[in-house]
């Protein structure tokens, strides 16, 4: 059993939870993920690890409540434990010196973003931030975020803080710079993975996205992750989950993602009625 230091809502439907789990403190990579089970026979879900600390053995991670498991995670009060905590896994993200490092962070993404950016201005980057949301309010680890980085970019949809729209203004971002952009790195929701690689396509900038929205088992035994990038079929779990966003088929990812969209609605209909 795995106990957990915190758990608490950062802003709605966002939720941060630090695990007691000394083994994956001490050897994850920023990039990696767990699978954890919120009960004993729970399903498995994947979660990127956000932050660690390897004097006090314990792991961060940030999760959306947005279906059965992660809703009775939330209910979880510090002291309690998950029975299980599975990593690292997959393969940590690349870290090298590039130059001028542009990551991108929305939802979730953006406390995953963190060590990833870390990491890069420790390996000597420009790093420069953008992190999205639909309002203000919905925007965390801002503080966070402004130590590993050289400058930061908010975009809300209702322009409450920074610039006004979504992650379509990337291009003016990119424009606005006052050097071009050697990578980009990008951490959320599918949508916003692809619509980031989308700007990116036409400026010629690597683009570099996390798939793992896709999986379920975490060790390439179901094959739940499957996804398609540059024509071939790759194991988002242990080929990934980082991957060139201009070469994924989001298309076909899409369609997949949506397969027991309506049973998890149901689910989580059910619980609440409970």
């Amino acid at each position: 059993m795995f106990r957990i230091v915190e758990n608490r809502m950062l802003v709605p439907n966002l939720h941060q939870m630090t695990v007691q789990a000394p083994e994956i403190a001490s050897a994850v990579k920023p990039g990696q993920f767990v699978i954890v089970r919120a009960v004993e026979d729970g399903e498995r879900i994947p979660l990127t690890v956000a932050d660690w600390d390897v004097d006090k053995g314990t792991v961060t991670v940030i999760y959306m409540n947005i279906g059965k498991t992660t809703q009775t995670m939330a209910c979880l009060g510090s002291g309690s434990a998950l029975p299980t905590v599975v990593g690292p896994l997959g393969n940590p993200m690349e870290i090298g010196h590039f130059g001028s490092v542009l990551c991108v962070g929305g939802c979730y993404g953006i406390g995953s973003i963190y060590p990833i950016a870390r990491a890069l201005k420790a390996a000597g980057n420009t790093v420069t931030i953008v992190i999205e949301a639909r309002s203000s309010y919905l925007l965390y680890w801002q503080d966070r975020l402004r130590t590993v980085s050289d400058q930061m970019f908010p975009i809300t949809r209702d322009g409450s803080q920074g610039m006004r729209g979504h992650i379509g203004n990337l291009g003016k971002i990119i424009a606005s710079l006052s050097s071009p952009v050697d990578r980009m790195i990008i951490n959320g929701c599918n949508f916003l993975m692809m619509r980031g690689s989308q700007e990116s396509l036409p400026l010629e900038v690597k683009t570099i996205v996390s798939l793992n929205t896709i999986m379920m088992d975490g060790t390439g035994m179901c094959g739940v992750c499957r996804v398609t990038v540059g024509g071939d079929t790759k194991f988002a779990c242990v080929d990934g989950p980082h991957f060139d966003g201009n070469q994924v088929n989001w298309d076909e990812l899409a369609q997949r993602r949506k397969a027991y969209l309506d049973e998890e609605i149901q689910l989580v209909r059910s619980s609440k009625a409970l």
